[in-house]
């Protein structure tokens, strides 16, 4: 019953998932070429061209790779390896943490090297061939070790802390683990740009001049308090454009050094307005209380399954283990989860909106941000009318010709700042 109720849940995912894959390649064939009536004038239909192209073979990518982790997770959950790897863990010695810890690691390591060859191509085929990637062989190998380094720093504590309170806190674990993993979680959205992030990516403070005076300027008026303007080297991995803010508190203002060099200061400052928007409206802070409380109901859930004898033996355990209840979550738990996406799609692209309406209020320039938008549309070679469905399951930002919509009625009703 275990393994048949799984099983429906996992074919349902797959093919939810693989017939909005699929809509979205028809789509992009039929009309992807087509530049949308509310983009014309701003998106030239070469571009258009490229952009469904571009869709096309992310959407085959998508695809191919999706089918391969379903394989794996089948392979991984049937064949015995599991319990296979967890007896070879005993037989050499290892119980306990240790055991707990080399039983999760290894997951780790097998789950990733099946998918190394689709991130390899995804940077060195697919983003190159359209002029995206600027990552280096060796620059991929020192990001990789990088990442290796850092998480074998923080994830090794954290699987020896999550054992112990498993261990020493009786029923109650779950709970003494979400308040430990949750206040390491706000640790870590302190410290990550300052001590983090610089690990991977150079930081600069904006050179002085006019877009850095108009960026102030904004940053005052509505009263956000920041630690600085940097510019993020993003040109030596990817010619992508972008802008964010880190931080929960005082946050830093980031642009990708790709944005500031092709965007008009105008539209440069609604940018920042929008992402000021998502500060102001508590969307980051609102974000991560879901976060966090969808946690702390899946631990409670861990909690109860993870004296249930069936559901290991259903997969080959002899018996309930804490590493065997992490790993069946880790294969298993998307097949559930997955339903819940176009919730949290929805609520994303509310915010999308509520930040663009906040951008036209505090600049009083509505075109400079549909300009800004249509033109990291068109440079980044965004779907520009992706299938409707595909939107409203996973996009997690309106459509372009949407947000533009969107952007013109906000600007009627306020016209200026």
């Amino acid at each position: 019953m275990i393994v048949a109720t799984y099983l429906l849940s996992f074919a349902l995912q797959h093919a939810v998932a693989w017939t909005l894959l699929g809509l979205g390649l028809r789509q992009a064939a039929r009309h992807g070429a087509e530049v949308p009536p509310a983009l014309a004038g701003r998106v030239d239909p070469a571009s258009a061209a490229r952009s469904r192209e571009y869709t096309l073979a992310r959407g085959r990518l998508g695809l191919a790779s999706s089918a391969w982790d379903a394989a794996v997770t089948l392979a991984l959950l049937f064949s015995g390896a599991l319990p296979a790897l967890d007896a070879r863990l005993g037989a050499l010695g290892l119980a306990g943490a240790h055991r707990f810890v080399a039983f999760l690691v290894a997951l780790v390591a097998i789950t990733s090297l099946s998918g190394l060859p689709f991130s390899l191509y995804a940077t060195f085929g697919l983003e190159a061939r359209f002029g995206f990637n600027r990552t280096t062989p060796a620059l991929w190998l020192r990001d990789r070790a990088k990442g290796l380094l850092l998480a074998a720093a923080l994830g090794l504590p954290l699987l020896y802390a999550a054992h112990a309170f498993r261990i020493r806190a009786g029923d109650s674990w779950w709970l003494w683990l979400f308040l430990f993993l949750a206040a390491v979680q706000l640790a870590l959205a302190w410290a990550w740009p300052a001590l983090i992030a610089p690990i991977f990516n150079r930081y600069a403070p904006l050179p002085a001049g006019e877009l850095r005076d108009r960026l102030t300027a904004l940053a005052e008026r509505t009263g956000f308090r920041t630690r600085g303007l940097y510019v993020m080297d993003a040109s030596r991995r990817s010619g992508h454009a972008n802008a964010f803010f880190t931080g929960l508190v005082r946050p830093r203002i980031v642009l990708f050094d790709t944005l500031v060099d092709r965007t008009p200061p105008g539209e440069a400052v609604a940018i920042l307005a929008h992402e000021i928007g998502h500060y102001r409206k508590r969307h980051v802070q609102r974000g991560l209380a879901a976060g966090l409380a969808a946690q702390a109901a899946g631990l409670w859930v861990l909690a109860r399954l993870g004296g249930w004898p069936p559901l290991f033996q259903a997969f080959g355990f002899p018996g309930p283990s804490f590493h065997a209840l992490l790993a069946l979550a880790a294969l298993c738990g998307s097949s559930f989860t997955f339903f819940l996406a176009p919730l949290g799609a929805w609520i994303s692209r509310r915010h999308e909106y509520q930040a663009d309406r906040y951008a036209v209020r505090v600049t009083g320039d509505g075109p400079a941000l549909a300009s800004a938008l249509a033109r990291l549309g068109e440079e980044n070679l965004s779907n520009l009318a992706p299938h409707p469905w595909v939107v409203a399951w996973s996009h997690t930002h309106p459509t372009l010709p949407q947000r533009l919509a969107a952007i013109e009625a906000a600007g009627r009703a306020a016209p200026a700042a």
